[in-house]
């Protein structure tokens, strides 16, 4: 169990006054935290013992207790989290591959951290249940949407993937409650994915959102949250790394339906792999 770091980091900015103080405290001494009563750290942050317990609470966790054992957990795992090379301009190819490279496997790494294993099974089952599956994103997470569609039209699922806001409206307003609406935004900000899912849920369907880690107009819509890493503004292969750590959670999803109803998808699989693979050697 670990994450703990990781996610206070990715919330900071969300974070009352009050509740800042205790983050500030616990990621500049989390050695010590993890060795301290929620009352010894209230006294040492100099907040109230109230507060922190909002802030495990803002970062879905059950209690202090939790929280203490995921920060000993990242301590003892040696593994460095939310730390992202700046990519230079300018620099060589050998330092563009590696920064690239590493800061995607770190995105992964971290999101691993915060992705809730209750949310993909019950995101798993919501999908095997539904009647109809749409799938709302726009610019970059139209990407991810369209990767969803193609995964669960292999095996044979109503899937439709929507880029276009006027089309996802129109999609949302058709939906029941046997639909699920799968929306997608790394900020959790986007106006049109907020619209599209609130009015999919006036509906009655099931909404699943994917959004960076915390709390978010979109993620709050969320019957079931699934969440990656944040990954720092600043560094400019952000954009690829959170694209990355997106693409990893809708593979965890995806392959956790196959394991769960192996009879039916693996068969389908097969037939999809077989036919593309005859239309190719005839091309």
């Amino acid at each position: 169990m670990n994450g703990g770091l990781v996610a206070m980091k990715a919330i900071l900015d969300q974070l009352k006054p009050s509740e800042r103080k205790a983050a500030d405290y616990i990621l500049e001494h989390p050695k010590d935290v993890v060795k301290l009563s929620v009352q010894k750290l209230a006294e040492y942050s100099g907040v109230s013992e109230a507060t922190i317990i909002r802030l495990t609470k803002t970062m879905n966790m059950k209690g202090f207790q939790e929280l203490k054992l995921r920060i000993a957990g990242d301590l003892s795992s040696n593994i460095p989290t939310g730390v992202y090379e700046e990519i230079k301009m300018g620099a060589s190819v050998e330092e563009i591959i590696q920064a690239v490279s590493n800061n995607n496997k770190q995105s992964i790494q971290d999101t691993i951290s915060v992705l809730s294993f209750e949310e993909v099974e019950r995101a798993a089952e919501a999908l095997a249940k539904a009647r109809k599956i749409d799938v709302y994103g726009m610019g970059a997470s139209a990407v991810i949407a369209q990767d969803i569609h193609q995964k669960l039209n292999r095996i044979n699922w109503w899937c439709q993937a929507y880029a276009d806001f006027h089309a996802q409206l129109t999609s949302a307003v058709t939906l029941t409650d046997r639909d699920v609406a799968f929306g997608i935004s790394y900020s959790g900000q986007t106006n049109e994915i907020i619209e599209s899912l609130s009015e999919a849920k006036k509906q009655g369907a099931t909404i699943i959102t994917l959004t960076k880690f915390g709390s978010s107009p979109v993620a709050d819509l969320g019957d079931i949250r699934l969440f990656t890493s944040s990954v720092e503004q600043s560094i400019r292969s952000g954009a690829m790394a959170s694209r990355i750590a997106q693409l990893n959670v809708v593979d965890i999803l995806f392959i956790t339906i196959a394991s769960r109803q192996q009879d039916k998808v693996i068969p389908l699989l097969d037939k999809t792999r077989v036919a593309v693979g005859q239309r190719t050697k005839r091309t």
